[in-house]
């Protein structure tokens, strides 16, 4: 029963956070904060699931200009997870199949988010290079999920560099972003499915660095993040 319910509930709020969300984004074209507005209302939904979600910032990751930030991407459920520590100013970069989505990847769309091709390297890193002209042009930052695709319990897969080449052409930060391990964490049926911890981590600075430290940079953010995720696991297995 409980599983229907929400099922149901699901499909009412996929459905009418997507008619909202495109004309609210038809009427504010020129904001650039289209995503941040959208991740507020898909931070409320943990609880739907039975989730309790804790978003932390560091200090000095507060009200930075512009920056690449860069997350874990596990599950769907990434979505509502992750919004909680949406900054404003910022659009994501997702895949061209995104936009074939029902209801949600129109609003992808319309939101102002990037999507790029991964399949083909040679318009991969064509696009990167117009993400990093138009972060220029607009002053805008960009989320990345730099393992590519969901991991789904497989743990921490290989990160691409996409993200790190755009940070360093583009002369901004690198922002981590961690979520706890949500593997198997929601039962539907389940009345309540736990606590998740979103942790946004101190920028890492990229001024000064070239093309041939991209690889460097991608590892100290790839061991950084894995790292905080086990810290992050940990405080909770110590909480229940």
């Amino acid at each position: 029963m409980l599983l229907l319910l929400r099922m149901t509930l699901l499909l009412l709020l996929v459905v009418g956070v997507t008619l909202f969300g495109i004309v609210f984004c038809l009427l504010t074209l020129w904001s650039k904060n289209r995503v941040y507005y959208l991740g507020r209302v898909f931070a409320q939904v943990g609880p739907l699931f039975g989730l309790s979600v804790e978003g932390r910032v560091a200090e000095s990751a507060k009200n930075i200009p512009q920056a690449v930030y860069v997350a874990n991407h596990q599950n769907n459920f990434d979505l509502f997870t992750l919004a909680v520590v949406v900054p404003k100013g910022v659009v994501t970069v997702g895949k061209t199949s995104l936009r074939w989505i029902p209801f949600f990847g129109i609003l992808y769309w319309a939101s102002g988010n990037f999507l790029i091709n991964r399949e083909n390297r040679r318009q991969a890193i064509a696009t990167i290079d117009q993400i990093v002209s138009s972060m220029t042009k607009t002053g805008l930052s960009i989320w990345m999920f730099p393992e590519g695709t969901r991991s789904r319990g497989r743990g921490w897969l290989p990160f691409k560099r996409g993200a790190f080449h755009a940070a360093v052409q583009a002369g901004v930060p690198i922002v981590p972003v961690v979520c706890s391990s949500t593997h198997d964490q929601v039962h539907l049926n389940r009345w309540h499915n736990g606590k998740v911890l979103v942790e946004m981590l101190p920028p890492i600075d990229t001024s000064g660095l070239q093309e041939t430290d991209v690889v460097g940079l991608m590892k100290q953010c790839e061991q950084q993040m894995q790292a905080t995720q086990q810290r992050l696991d940990s405080e909770l297995l110590h909480t229940h």
